[in-house]
């Protein structure tokens, strides 16, 4: 399988619509994906609102990505941005509260997040934040995985939407958001290739 990579693409929501605008479901291209993707990453975008998805290859068995993902407690784990997360409610099931407090120099402080999917079955992980000291409200994301073409690797699918904050514009929004999604994806593909090497030695 050839070195990880990713690719961005955003939705293409320029055109103000009305509030009650139905789901338009994310396409993705270039590598085949299961029928059931679109359901996962569709999302209603408002006309004060930006969405994306960002697609990370990674050369590890999906199981080594997956571990790494489902862990809604330790989201650290990859997304550098973040400090520390505390459980604050639940068990690690849907409806599990966590609070996570962001490194310095970003501007946020800290969020509450509720795990909104975590489907083992299928490799799917969804989380909304609904509380915190931050400037991206009504912030939702899914992220995917899918066993590689080749059979031996991992694709990665993560999408999002959020408002966006006044003062910025759409493009400010997701160029910031896109920059932090990229980063948590490429150390996800860094973490779980390691991981992978050192089972094979």
């Amino acid at each position: 399988m050839p070195a990880s990579s990713i690719q961005v693409r955003r939705a293409n929501n320029t055109t103000p619509t009305p509030p009650q605008k139905q789901p338009q479901p994310t396409t993705l291209s270039r590598f085949p994906v299961p029928e059931t993707l679109p359901f996962y990453h569709k999302h209603t975008v408002g006309p004060n609102q930006c969405c994306s998805y960002a697609v990370q290859t990674i050369n590890a068995p999906l199981p080594a990505v997956w571990s790494v993902v489902r862990r809604f407690d330790n989201p650290q784990a990859y997304k550098h941005f973040l400090k520390s997360c505390h459980v604050i409610n639940g068990d690690g099931h849907v409806g599990t509260l966590r609070e996570v407090h962001v490194i310095s120099g970003l501007p946020a402080a800290n969020s509450t997040e509720r795990l909104e999917i975590l489907d083992d079955e299928h490799h799917v992980l969804s989380f909304s934040v609904i509380g915190g000291d931050h400037r991206l409200n009504n912030y939702r994301s899914v992220t995917t995985l899918h066993a590689s073409p080749c059979g031996t690797g991992t694709v990665v699918v993560e999408s999002y939407v959020c408002d966006v904050p006044p003062g910025n514009t759409r493009e400010e929004t997701c160029t910031f958001v896109e920059t932090i999604v990229r980063c948590n994806l490429q150390s996800l593909a860094q973490i779980s290739e390691n991981m992978a090497a050192r089972s094979n030695k």
